[in-house]
């Protein structure tokens, strides 16, 4: 894949993604206040970086598994077609579960895992996610808790790549491409 040139412009500070966290976590560890212990599931690969802000915020128990689900490979458009590369390690029924998505574009892959994950039988299971894109929403899904609603902009950054690029930026930025 060729890439074409970009240029980055920022949408959302690091200061304002580590306000928002503190926030969610305060929210989730109200919900899951009587918990012995929160398994966290990240979704690979997106949202390694959210995962590991929220959890040292979460004042809780907890456990961290990582499931893998693609929809994207390299490219901008999501191929609606979900494949789990990285399944669990443990099993969650009868536990708390709380799945982290780094953003929910058309909604197939949360839609996909979480079904997937309630088949499991765990004793509850939420979701969030950092970003959202109601706009570009295919399937009837939201995440119960959402870090930042955003329009229809190809983003990277904090986890999130562009051809397994970007993903160290400690903010979230727009890509604007370039004509040359």
């Amino acid at each position: 894949m060729s890439e074409k040139p970009y240029v980055i412009d920022q949408m959302i500070s690091a200061k304002s993604i580590a306000a928002r966290i503190e926030d969610l976590s305060r929210e989730i560890a109200t919900e899951f206040s009587g918990t012995n212990k929160l398994i966290v599931v990240g979704l690979l690969r997106g949202s390694f970086v959210f995962i590991a802000d929220l959890v040292r915020e979460l004042d809780l128990p907890v456990e961290v598994d990582f499931l893998e689900a693609s929809s994207y490979g390299d490219g901008m458009e999501s191929s609606r077609e979900v494949r789990i590369l990285k399944d669990l390690r443990g099993a969650i029924e009868g536990r708390d579960v709380l799945v982290v998505e780094d953003i929910v574009d058309t909604g197939f892959t949360l839609s996909h895992v979480l079904n997937l994950l309630k088949s499991r039988n765990p004793a509850k299971l939420k979701s969030i996610a950092l970003l959202d894109k109601p706009t570009r929403r295919e399937v009837d899904i939201r995440a119960d808790w959402t870090g930042f609603e955003i329009p229809d902009e190809f983003v990277v950054g904090y986890g999130i790549d562009y051809a397994q690029r970007n993903r160290n930026l400690g903010y979230i930025g727009k890509v604007r491409f370039t004509a040359d």
